[in-house]
C-alpha cells in the first residue's frame, strides 16, 4: 500500500502524467494546521503561559477547524525536546483538557529540533500502516518554562569513557559554537550570514504586515487579554542594523544574536485522516502527507543536517530541486541555513518565503509542526503545490519531509 503510493507520487513529479492527481482513498490527508502566535522567551506574550496550556490551545485550533468529532481522534504524538519526563505528563493533560477524550492515546517523541515533524510522521504511517484513520501530529515548547531546567544539573557527570570517543564529546557541543565550526568550515563571512538574517527579518515583517499569518494562529489568552500574533518579528531591521551586533560566542565569530533563532514559546498541530475517512466525515482537506527521510551529520557541525536531508528526499521522490515549489528550511542559525541552501544549490527565492526562525522564532519541538502550518498557508495564498520542510537537530541530524498542497 505505501509503495503504491509513493509510486503514484513519483508518477507525478517525474512526468505529466496525472496519476497524482487521482487521489487514492488510502492517502494520508491533512485535514487541519494550527499554531499558537510565537513569543520571546522570557518575556514575551506568552512567557507566563505553561506548555500544557499552549498545547490545549493548538489541539482546540484543529478540531475547531477540521469540525472533526474527538471522539474519533484515536492517536496523538507531541513533539518536545525541554520538559521533564519527555513531556508525556503535561501533554497528556493537554489532550484532555481540549476535550480529546481519554480513549485516545497520546505519546510524545524527543528528535531535538526536529521531534514535530518526526510526530506527524508516525501518524501519517500509523494511518497508512491500517493502524489508525485517524490522529494528531503536534509540537510545543515552553522555553521560559523549562529551558534552564533542560540544561545538565550541577555536578551531574557524564561518562569518562563514552566521551573518550571525540565525535560522541561533540555531541554535548554548544549549538552556538556548531554555528561557528560551519562558519569556518565553509569560509562563510559575517556580511553574508547578517544579510541572509535582515532578509529573514524583512520577509516575517512584510508577511505579518500583510496579514498572511493571521489564518494560521489560534490566539492564546493571558490573564484576560489575548495574544494574537507573533511578538519576535523585529520591525525596521536591515544588514547594517545587524552588523552593529556583537559576536554572541567568540569574540571574532559571525554568529549573533541577530543572526541565530530566538529562544520562543509556541505550539503547532496538524490533524491527519485516511482520505476516505476524511471524505466520508465530510471533513476539509488541505493536501498530503508524502514521506520523510532522516539522515546523520558531524556533530561538531549539526546544523549542515538540510544539506544532506534534502537531496535524499528528492532521490527517495525521483525529482529534482527545481520541482519543488518552495521550501520551509529551519533557520537555527543564519550558518546552517545558508551552507544547507548553497549547498543544495536552491533558489534563495524559494526558500522560506515568509521568514523563517531567525525572525519568527524557534520553539525546538513545536518548529517543525509550525513550518507546515506555515507553509500550507503559503501554498493555499500562492497556488503552489509542492514542498519540502526540513530542519537540523541537535547531536548532527538532518530530517526532510515532503506534502502536496490540495486547497
Amino acid at each position: 500500500m505505501a509503495q503504491q503510493r509513493l509510486s503514484s507520487i513519483i508518477g507525478h513529479f517525474s512526468s505529466s502524467s496525472p496519476s497524482f492527481l487521482s487521489k487514492g482513498p488510502d492517502d494520508v490527508v491533512i485535514v487541519a494546521a494550527k499554531r499558537t502566535p510565537l513569543t520571546r522567551a522570557f518575556k514575551g506574550g506568552l512567557a507566563n503561559v505553561q506548555q500544557e496550556d499552549l498545547l490545549s490551545a493548538a489541539f482546540k485550533g484543529v478540531i475547531e477547524a477540521s469540525g472533526v468529532d474527538p471522539k474519533l481522534i484515536e492517536d496523538i504524538y507531541v513533539g518536545n525536546v525541554l520538559p521533564p519526563k519527555g513531556g508525556a505528563t503535561i501533554c497528556r493533560m493537554a489532550q484532555l483538557h481540549s476535550g480529546i477524550p481519554q480513549e485516545c492515546t497520546l505519546a510524545t517523541v524527543n528528535r531535538q529540533c526536529s521531534s514535530s515533524l518526526q510526530a506527524i510522521s508516525v501518524i501519517a504511517n500509523a494511518i497508512s500502516s491500517g493502524d489508525i484513520d485517524i490522529g494528531i501530529g503536534a509540537g510545543a515548547e515552553s522555553m521560559s518554562n523549562h529551558y534552564i531546567a533542560s540544561t545538565l544539573p550541577p555536578g551531574q557527570k557524564v561518562s569518562e569513557e563514552v566521551i573518550s570517543n571525540p565525535t560522541a564529546l561533540d555531541c554535548l557541543m554548544n549549538m552556538g559554537d556548531t554555528s561557528e565550526n560551519v562558519s569556518s568550515d565553509y569560509n562563510q563571512d559575517r556580511a553574508t550570514l547578517d544579510r541572509f538574517a535582515a532578509k529573514s527579518y524583512q520577509k516575517a515583517e512584510a508577511a505579518q504586515r500583510a496579514g498572511h499569518f493571521e489564518s494560521e494562529i489560534v490566539p492564546v489568552t493571558v490573564d484576560g487579554k489575548q495574544v494574537r500574533s507573533d511578538d519576535g518579528i523585529r520591525k525596521g531591521v536591515t544588514y547594517e542594523t545587524l552588523a552593529k551586533l556583537k559576536p554572541a560566542f567568540k569574540p571574532d565569530g559571525c554568529t549573533t544574536a541577530g543572526n541565530a533563532s530566538q529562544l520562543t514559546d509556541g505550539a503547532a498541530a496538524v490533524l491527519l485522516a485516511r482520505r476516505g475517512v476524511a471524505k466520508k466525515l465530510g471533513l476539509p482537506i488541505l493536501g498530503k502527507y508524502v514521506t520523510l527521510v532522516t539522515t546523520g551529520v558531524p556533530p561538531r557541525i549539526m546544523g549542515v543536517g538540510p544539506a544532506y536531508a534534502v537531496p535524499k528526499l528528492l532521490k527517495k521522490l525521483g525529482v529534482s530541486k527545481n520541482d519543488i515549489d518552495f521550501y520551509e528550511i529551519n533557520e537555527a542559525f543564519a550558518s546552517q541555513a545558508v551552507m544547507s541552501i548553497d549547498h543544495i544549490g536552491l533558489d534563495y527565492a524559494k526558500v522560506n518565503p515568509n521568514g523563517g526562525a531567525i525572525a519568527l522564532g524557534h520553539p525546538l519541538g513545536a518548529t517543525g509542526a509550525r513550518q507546515v502550518v506555515t507553509a500550507f498557508a503559503h501554498a493555499k495564498r500562492t497556488n503552489t503545490k509542492t514542498f519540502i520542510v526540513s530542519m537540523c537537530c541537535g547531536t548532527g541530524l538532518g530530517v526532510a519531509a515532503a506534502f502536496v498542497n490540495e486547497q
